[in-house]
């Protein structure tokens, strides 16, 4: 079995996926400083299952996750893989090939997984424990481990040999077992309270049960006598029925015939009342409508003459309308508005040609100032134009080429300048790259240190953490015990009737809680009181009667004591101790009913024999014993249970409780005070981290920042000889282009002097032409605007025109209208004829409708007093008809009555009915059927059954259910009993198993201790010349907690403490203790960083010969620096940081041997 490979992606620096191969013997990891290869050891102690923070230098878990450069965003996940070659079977799993993976989410979310299934740590632990991997993970020696080692406590050197002995899986064994065992003697406790409290409660359900049996056959001999009584009730009930049946039969037959008689009446007064209505509705509709039709026609009247002065005033209208005038005014007015129009047309006509004779005499001059312009040469301008064009660029290239050299010449000053600032930089860098490299074996000194210091702390925590969660768990054992016994106290004060009693005046208490008992004597007082313990004091007889009383009117049980009553003191034998002066009272005081209750009881010092013996000397006593037997006139018992009352088990719990809830107390203090420890720790750690990851960055920093200013010196001096050289160049081009420059500027200075006199005779012909244009333009404007002006009046003239001639045809169409109007006028002449003759007909119509209204109100009189005729009958026959409803109500009312006690009969009986089903368990026919009881001749069933209820009250209330609760609390007291034999057996199964696991761990850290110390007292001796090492017990006689101390005397020095040893003499004391364990009990590999490092070459030498020896048993994974180690690896590999900020294996070597 070894290790094949291990990939890293997102772990720590590692940002990318990297693969490292592995090979069996000796692998060597190398680079320099920060560059990630002690994170290949973290990866492989992270995977297989490492929790702490610490244990990967880190601050907290997620810190594992790459964090990201500037360069490089942070992963979200930190995935680690370790295939492990199983082709020797040494892991119990079928494959030749295990993988185990871990993720950790920057969430705080973990995943393990086996060959790509999902698993759990311990899977993976206790896959691994066989091999010699265990969770103290002895076989990877990490960064400061080495000194840890021997700083350790000597505990936890113990764990380390039991890892690499396989003790982990016995461990695991005894944890499963003790916890079961706690359970168990949780169950067991739980259970001796429930069967003490059981068995208290028996014997009083006992008395409870023979009473109920008492109370039972009365009850049933009352059954029966009511079972008879309520049969005879119920046959007398049904009689009674049947005679009021017949009854309610005649009284429906008369019902009905008075019922006819009413329908009769009913017949005639409806028929009355249809004449009496007929009679009044035959005129009284046909008035109504008479009279309306009279107002219709007076209205009609109204509306034809007001329609008739209508008429009249459109005939007015019509004669007055005359719009002609209007119309021949507005057609004089347009035709002087033409006139006028016409006047300004010919003016503008005038103008238009005076303006036509200027514009010409205007040509005129133009063409014979074209004619007469001078001729003026331009060949000056010419040329000069042409020099100027010459010269321009000329001029701009040597201000291009002057401004280029002065920004070349302050270019190439600032270059100078900034050389030496470079210069001054490297200087700087190198400085502090000396500085860094100085400071960092101290920084991680200091980080080692911190980091052993919180690995200390994290330890200590742990411990307090474990401490408090055992007094969590005992406070939650004694509060429960507690709740237990004051839920049965609770029980037992309800049982006494003390709740009932309480408000009673003279009451006092229960006595158990009224009473203090010596230590010791708890057993013997509580058999000597038994059922008392459970009883209510009161004060006095009269108080207790009272007492009685309550309990018996509230169906409750109880017990009462009363003070007051004395027992004859007998006296005492010489045997015996008195049990009233291990008893006193609380609260009240109850001497006296203690000095009656205990006077006669006595403890002898034997055990029940002896008790046994005493009582049968003297009856009159009762004997106890310490174990709690009691032999008494009440009888002899054995009590098997050792323990005192409810009450004093109950101040037991709460004293145990507060004990608990002290050590709760303490052991949050210890978690405080180590939680305050282990963060200054980590504080210390994280401010010490920092400081180094400062240094490293520094010097990554400074020897970037010195190769940085390396290559920028370099390109600085380059650029200033590029400079130089075009320099030289703008040089040259100026001293060629300056001589031509001149030349140019002496002839454009003669050119521009006879260009001058060009341009003047130009400008005066130029200055006339711009006159005659100006007027020729003003004339353009002034014929534009005649033009306008004409055009405008036209449009005048035309409009005017058509409203002339709108104007003649409104006058044409006024003619004509003349004669419609005079149609119109005839028109409604006739309208007012007809409207006349309408008026004349609707008159003779009201005076008809007038006659009818007369006629038809003395018609209406007459049918008046028919009506009154009619209603006196209809009045003689509603009286008859109520005579016979009043009959008909007090028949009804009578048939009522009948009903209701027909109704109360049936309730009876149903009452009854329902009183056998829910009280005697029996239906009518058994009471019907039922015999009557055999009696004496003079007593009757009535009277019996008065008999026997009052015997129920004299018996008081009793529990109806107490014989099932006897039998049940006989059947749990059975079954507790049975089950605390099956926890007591479980326990002693458990102890013997603790018991073997104890010796079987204590058989394999002897044997593995005995292997681990010789091979260190040899290999000691191997880097020590001439020293002694040996291993020693801290406990020899515990061998399941001592601790292993380490003993190292080098050669010619006597060292008693370990930290009086140097450094390299540290490493090997440490590292001959390491290999004494690899050798007692080897594992498949070994994983160590830089753990030679304080080595000199000598003791270098040594430990690689201790290499040697293990190369060819198992594979070693050593992270170093030392050349002579990377000489003797099989294979050698390199880490560096890339600049990305991301750790790369860059290279990989296999040796030849």
């Amino acid at each position: 079995m070894f290790l094949k490979s291990l990939t890293m992606k997102g772990f720590k620096s590692f940002a990318d996926s990297t693969v490292l191969e592995f090979e069996p013997g000796v692998t060597v990891v190398v680079g320099p400083n920060g560059s990630g290869k002690s994170n290949v050891v973290d990866a492989v102690a992270w995977v297989l299952g490492a929790q702490g923070p610490s244990t990967v230098r880190s601050g907290k878990m997620e810190d594992v996750v790459f964090a990201g450069t500037p360069d490089r965003p942070a992963l979200g996940r930190a995935e680690v893989s370790l295939v492990i070659d199983n082709s020797s079977k040494s892991l119990p799993i079928e494959f030749t090939e295990v993988t185990v993976t871990r993720t950790l989410y920057r969430s705080g979310d973990s995943e393990y997984s086996l060959n790509g299934v999902p698993c759990r740590l311990l899977d993976i632990q206790e896959l691994l424990s066989d091999a010699g991997v265990g969770r103290q993970q002895h076989v990877i020696v990490a960064q400061g481990q080495i000194d840890q080692v021997l700083n350790s406590r000597p505990e936890d050197r113990r764990a380390i040999v039991e890892e690499a002995a396989g003790v982990l899986k016995f461990r695991r064994r005894k944890e499963r077992a003790e916890r079961r065992l706690a359970a168990t003697e949780t169950n067991l406790t739980r259970l001796q309270d429930l069967q003490r409290e059981v068995r208290r409660q028996l014997r009083p359900l006992e008395k409870q049960a023979d009473a109920a049996r008492r109370h039972g056959a009365v009850v049933n001999e009352l059954r029966s006598i009511r079972l008879f009584l309520t049969g005879e009730e119920i046959r007398a009930l049904r009689t009674a029925q049947s005679t009021a049946d017949a009854s309610s039969k005649q009284m429906t037959s008369d019902l009905t015939q008075l019922r006819a008689d009413l329908g009769g009446l009913d017949v005639q007064i409806t028929a009355s009342e249809s004449q009496l209505a007929s009679a009044g509705d035959s005129g009284a509709d046909l008035l109504p409508r008479v009279e309306s039709m009279r107002e219709r026609c007076r209205g009609l009247i109204a509306l034809i003459d007001e329609r008739s002065r209508a008429v009249e005033n459109d005939r007015g209208s019509i004669l007055a309308a005359d719009v002609a005038l209007t119309l021949q005014n507005e057609a004089e007015r347009l035709s002087g508005d033409l006139g006028g129009l016409a006047s300004r047309a010919e003016s503008v006509r005038e103008q238009l040609e005076t303006l036509g004779a200027a514009e010409k005499e205007l040509s005129s001059e133009a063409e014979s100032l074209e004619i007469d312009r001078p001729l003026v040469g331009m060949e000056a301008g010419k040329r000069a134009a042409e020099v100027r064009g010459e010269l321009g660029p000329l001029k701009r290239g040597l201000e291009r080429l002057r401004s280029d050299s002065d920004a070349l010449g302050r270019r190439s000053e600032r270059l100078a300048e900034a050389v030496t600032e470079a210069n001054q930089r490297l200087e700087q860098l190198q400085s502090k790259l000396s500085d860094a490299s100085a400071a960092e074996a101290a920084l991680v000194q200091n980080v080692d240190e911190a980091q052993r210091k919180a690995e200390l702390t994290h330890s200590d925590l742990d411990a307090a953490l474990a401490e408090l969660e055992a007094a969590e768990r005992e406070k939650q054992t004694w509060r429960t015990r507690h709740e237990a016994l004051e839920l049965a106290l609770e029980v037992a004060r309800e049982s006494s009737g003390f709740e009932q009693l309480k408000n009673i005046s003279g009451v006092i208490g229960v006595l158990g809680e009224l009473i203090e008992i010596e230590a010791g004597w708890e057993s013997a007082v509580n058999a000597a009181l038994g059922s008392s313990l459970a009883s209510v004091v009161v004060e006095d007889v009269q108080s207790a009667r009272a007492a009685l009383e309550s309990l018996r009117a509230s169906d409750v049980s109880g017990s009462i004591l009363a003070m007051g009553i004395r027992q004859t003191a007998l006296e005492l034998p010489e045997a015996g101790v008195s049990l009233r002066q291990r008893v006193s009272s609380l609260e009240s005081d109850i001497s006296p009913l203690l000095d009656s209750l205990l006077t006669n009881a006595v403890c002898v010092s034997g055990g029940w024999k002896e008790a046994v013996d005493l009582a049968i000397e003297r009856p009159g006593l009762t004997v106890v014993t310490q174990d709690g037997d009691c032999c008494g006139p009440d009888g002899w018992s054995v009590r098997l249970d050792q323990k005192a009352s409810t009450l004093a088990a109950l101040e037991e719990a709460e004293q145990s409780v507060q004990i608990a809830e002290a050590r709760l107390h303490a052991a949050e203090l210890e978690v405080e005070t180590a939680e305050a420890a282990n963060k200054e720790a980590q504080a210390s750690l994280g401010e010490a981290i920092p400081k180094l990851e400062s240094n490293d960055d520094a010097l990554t920093r400074s020897s970037d920042g010195i190769e940085k200013a390396q290559r920028q010196r370099s390109d600085l001096i380059s650029e200033k000889e590029t400079l130089e050289e075009r320099i030289e160049g703008v040089n040259e081009a100026l001293a060629k282009d300056f001589p031509r420059v001149a030349e140019l500027e002496e002839q454009l200075q003669e050119l521009e002097s006879a260009e001058s006199l060009e341009r003047s005779a130009a400008t005066d012909a130029h200055t006339k032409r711009r006159d005659l244009e100006s007027r020729i333009r003003a004339a353009a404007q002034t014929r534009a605007e005649l033009e306008a002006n004409q055009k405008s009046i036209q449009e005048q003239e035309d409009r005017i025109n058509e409203r002339l001639s709108a104007v003649d045809q409104q006058l044409r169409q006024n003619v004509e209208s003349a004669a419609g109007q005079s149609d119109r006028l005839l028109i409604l002449d006739e309208m007012k004829s007809a409207l006349k003759l309408l008026r004349d007909r609707l008159e003779v119509r009201l005076s008809t409708l007038e006659t009818e209204v007369r006629r038809l109100r003395e018609k209406r009189e007459q049918l008046s007093a028919e009506v009154r005729s009619v209603a006196d009958r209809l009045e003689g026959l509603r009286s008859r008809r109520s005579e016979l409803e009043k009959g008909l109500a007090e028949l009804q009312e009578q048939i009522a009555a009948n009903e209701l006690a027909d109704t109360e009969r049936r309730f009876k009986v149903e009452s009854l009915i329902e009183m056998l089903r829910t009280e005697l368990n029996a239906d009518s026919e058994d009471a019907l059927s039922a015999s009557e009881p055999p009696l004496e001749e003079s007593v009757t069933p009535a009277m019996r059954a008065r008999e026997l209820e009052s015997d129920l009250r004299r018996m008081g209330p009793i529990n109806p259910l107490a014989l099932q609760e006897y039998e049940s609390l006989k059947e749990r007291h059975d079954f507790v009993a049975e089950q605390l034999d099956d926890v007591r057996s479980g326990r002693k199964e458990l102890n013997k198993v603790i018991a073997n696991v104890d010796a079987e761990i204590v058989d394999v850290f002897s044997s593995a201790f005995q292997d681990v110390a010789e091979n260190y007292r040899q290999i000691f001796s191997t880097l020590f010349p001439g020293g002694e090492g040996k291993l020693t017990l801290t406990e020899p006689e515990k061998m399941l907690e001592t601790g292993i101390e380490l003993e190292a005397k080098p050669s010619g020095k006597n060292v008693r403490k370990l930290s009086l040893l140097s450094g390299g003499e540290r490493s090997l004391t440490a590292l001959a203790f390491l290999f004494a364990i690899f050798r007692s009990r080897p594992s498949p590999f070994y994983v160590m960083d830089e753990v030679e490092a304080a080595l000199d070459d000598i003791n270098l030498h040594r430990f690689l010969g201790l290499v040697s020896e293990f190369r060819n048993e198992a594979q070693l994974l050593i992270v170093s620096h030392q050349k002579r180690t990377m000489e003797s690896a099989d294979v050698l590999y390199g880490v560096t940081m890339a600049p990305g900020g991301s750790s790369q294996v860059l290279s990989e070597k296999v040796a030849s041997y």
